[in-house]
């Protein structure tokens, strides 16, 4: 292997967790950033929320992410055989991360505001 390709990735990481995981964590992930854009369209703007809540989700969502994929596939972090298995956690642990935060913007919008 001389380069690393988009499709690789897709495959390594479909093969980890097989793909009914794969594809309702894609769904969900989807959702997630559907009601985000409805959100920024009914607001017209992004609102200025407690950013250490929004930072905390996000540490809960890459924890979270990187130990599903330890847990689907049985192994522990000792198991990692190469780069491509690293750059996969990363990405994995990267878009957890990402999805929570943004679900944790689009409930702190929804919720009522205190005072």
């Amino acid at each position: 292997m001389t380069s690393l390709t988009l499709e690789q990735l897709f495959a390594v990481l479909l093969e980890i967790v097989g793909a009914p995981v794969f594809w309702s964590l894609i769904g969900a992930s989807s959702l997630i950033l559907i009601a985000f854009i409805a959100l920024l369209m009914r607001n017209r703007k992004q609102e200025r929320h407690a950013p250490w809540r929004v930072k905390l989700w996000a540490s809960i969502g890459a924890l979270a992410a990187i130990l599903s994929l330890q847990y689907a596939t049985s192994s522990g972090f000792s198991d990692l055989g190469g780069p491509i298995d690293l750059i996969v956690l990363m990405l994995a642990g990267g878009a957890g991360a990402v999805c929570l935060m943004i679900l944790a913007y689009v409930a702190q919008s929804l919720l009522p505001s205190k005072g």
